[in-house]
């Protein structure tokens, strides 16, 4: 988990070089468009076989998926790369909390304790003026809420999928939904909303080199994320994976990013004790 931390770290820092030439609706897209050909090639050797009946949640967790790392992407090519991946971190803490709301499973007071620190955390990084928020703190909140309400979809789906089916409506929505977006682009002049449009910048020389490398961390990455929660507890494995954010602000520093304030880390600190807590409760 260790390093597969480092490899979501590193897929990070090249989302963000990409970003400097690219929107991030395209830097998504070729997030995306490798892990489709690699789980296609899987399904050549051992098609699915499944029972199905869940359609409609099956693509509602691609969609939340999608615009979940489309949130992220966009607050990596906007704002320091430690916070981007401090704000994507709280999704374990949402996890929770929707697992109780829709699944009926148990909080207990840990976990409400948790909701209540990671509350606390969010606000010391997001720096509210007032009661309001700017657009990168409400899509870091979106980019957790959304993933936590995809991964609360899986937990219902892995009794009617093939986990690669579940994958893939993540990453097949995660290819075509910025296709789309992106033919519609030309037609939509709507600075509020360019996280969500952006026309397609055609990749050359060192650009193509950092979109294979961001795809083969990001792969290598989830990889080695699954090989440690197949081997151990998750609660461990969960609570090793928050060496993300410190990767993600060593590395931003290299390319770029200013040091974080204090706010910022005692932010950080009470995410990170948040979504420990949830781990080891679960």
């Amino acid at each position: 988990m260790l390093f597969a931390s480092l490899m979501f770290a590193l897929m990070g820092v090249f989302a963000k070089l990409l970003s400097q030439t690219m929107p991030s609706l395209e830097v998504v897209f070729f997030r995306n468009v490798f892990g489709v050909f690699l789980v296609a090639a899987t399904l050549l050797k051992r098609p699915m076989t499944h029972p199905g009946g869940k359609p409609w949640l099956l693509f509602f967790r691609g969609l939340m998926g999608f615009l979940a790392l489309l949130a992220f992407f966009y607050n990596i090519a906007h704002i320091p790369l430690g916070d981007a991946m401090t704000y994507s971190k709280t999704s374990p803490i949402f996890t929770a909390f929707f697992a109780w709301l829709f699944l009926r499973e148990k909080m207990g007071l840990p976990g409400w304790a948790a909701l209540l620190l990671g509350f606390a955390g969010i606000v010391l990084i997001a720096k509210p003026s007032g009661l309001s928020l700017d657009k990168t703190a409400w899509l870091g909140i979106f980019s957790g809420v959304g993933a936590a309400l995809a991964y609360t979809a899986v937990r219902e789906l892995k009794r009617y999928y093939d986990t690669r089916a579940i994958v893939l409506s993540f990453m097949g929505i995660g290819t075509l939904g910025p296709l789309f977006l992106m033919a519609l682009s030309p037609y939509v002049d709507s600075p509020e909303l360019d996280m969500l449009f952006g026309q397609f910048v055609m990749p050359s020389g060192k650009t193509w080199i950092y979109v294979v490398v961001m795809g083969l961390f990001a792969t290598l990455a989830q990889v080695y994320m699954t090989k440690a929660y197949g081997v151990t507890q998750a609660g461990i494995v969960g609570a090793v994976s928050y060496s993300n954010i410190l990767f993600s602000i060593l590395l931003g520093l290299l390319i770029g990013d200013p040091f974080p304030d204090l706010s910022t880390w005692l932010g950080i600190a009470l995410i990170v004790v948040a979504g420990i807590t949830v781990a080891r409760n679960k």
